[in-house]
C-alpha cells in the first residue's frame, strides 16, 4: 500500500509557515515528509481531519509518559496550506521491535489524555480505506467487493466476539507512529482518530507485531489479557487485512499466510480459555 514520494512543499507553504532553510525528505511519513529548519512539513489526506488533529495536538498539556510534536499556524492562522501541514521536529527512532512495553505505556498515556473529548462528526465522512476496513472490523459495514481473503476474514468475524469495554478518542496506528529517545518520554505522531476502545487500539499495535516484527505471541497475554483482549485481536486482524482488500481487491499470498497464522493463535487461545459448561 505504498503510496510513494510527493515532491517538496513549495516555497508558498514554506512562506505561509515562516520557515526558511534547505529541505530534504525523511525517512518513513509514506514517503511524504520533509524537513524544513526546525519544522516537519507534510501533505495532508484531508483538510479537514488535519485541521482538527493538529488542534487536539495544540491544546494537549504537558503531560508524564509522552511528548507531541507540537504544530505550526501558519501566518493566517490555519494548520493547513495548499494541503500541507507543519509540526516541530521532535528526535527520535522508531520502534516498535524491543519497545513494546515502551510503546503500549506511552499509548495509554496518550489516550488518558484524550478521554474528555467528544467524538467528532468527521469520522462519519471519512471513506479511505483505513476507515472502511475499520468499519469491516466494527461490524459496520460489510466488504465492498470480493477478494481473496474473504474467507479469512469472515472466519476472524466469528472470532472477533463481544466487547464491554466503551469508546473513546484513540490512534489507531499507533505501531509506526511512535518515536524512541534515550532519556526522554517518547513521541506520539501522525494522528490516525478513531472512536474505539483503547485496548483495540493496543490490539492494532499487538497485530502488526505479531504480523510484521517478529513479536513474542506471549505479547497477547501481556497486553490484551482474557477472552476480551483476543477478542479485540481478531477485530484488528480484520482491520489490517481489510485495508488490504479494500486497497487492491486481492491480497498477496505470502499476507494471507501470515495473518492465517496469527489467527490460529487466536483461536487457539478462545479455545484455551472457553468458560466451563453450566450443567
Amino acid at each position: 500500500m505504498t503510496l510513494g514520494t510527493v515532491a517538496e512543499p513549495p516555497p508558498g507553504v514554506l512562506a505561509a509557515f515562516g520557515l526558511t532553510g534547505p529541505v530534504r525528505p525523511l525517512a518513513g511519513g509514506r514517503g511524504r515528509s520533509f524537513r524544513a529548519g526546525d519544522a516537519v512539513v507534510k501533505p495532508v489526506d484531508s483538510a479537514e481531519e488535519a485541521e482538527w488533529s493538529a488542534r487536539v495536538f495544540a491544546d494537549l498539556p504537558p503531560a508524564a509518559g509522552f511528548r507531541v510534536p507540537r504544530p505550526l499556524r501558519s501566518r493566517d492562522g490555519t494548520y493547513v496550506v495548499e494541503g500541507w501541514t507543519a509540526a516541530e521536529f521532535l528526535e527520535g527512532r522508531e520502534g516498535p521491535a524491543g519497545m513494546w512495553e515502551s510503546l503500549i505505556a506511552a499509548g495509554r498515556a496518550f489516550h488518558r489524555e484524550l478521554r474528555h473529548l467528544p467524538r467528532p462528526d468527521l469520522l462519519d465522512r471519512r471513506d479511505d480505506p483505513w476507515a472502511a476496513a475499520d468499519r469491516i472490523a466494527w461490524g459496520e459495514a460489510a466488504p465492498p467487493r470480493p477478494s481473496n481473503a474473504d474467507e479469512l476474514l469472515a472466519r476472524l468475524g466469528e472470532l472477533a466476539g463481544p466487547v464491554a469495554a466503551p469508546s473513546q478518542l484513540v490512534h489507531g496506528d499507533l505501531t509506526g507512529n511512535v518515536l524512541f529517545h534515550p532519556g526522554r518520554p517518547p513521541v506520539v505522531i501522525d494522528f490516525s482518530p478513531y472512536w474505539r476502545p483503547v485496548a483495540y487500539a493496543e490490539a492494532v499495535v499487538v497485530a502488526d507485531g505479531l504480523l510484521y516484527h517478529r513479536a513474542d505471541p506471549e505479547l497477547v497475554e501481556a497486553v490484551l489479557p482474557g477472552r476480551e483482549g483476543l477478542h479485540l485481536l481478531a477485530r484488528a486482524l480484520v482491520f489490517r487485512l481489510a485495508t488490504k482488500a479494500v486497497w487492491a481487491g486481492r491480497v498477496p499470498d505470502d499476507e494471507l499466510t501470515r495473518f492465517a497464522g496469527v489467527t490460529r493463535l487466536v483461536e487457539t487461545g478462545l479455545t484455551e480459555t472457553r468458560p466451563p459448561r453450566t450443567p
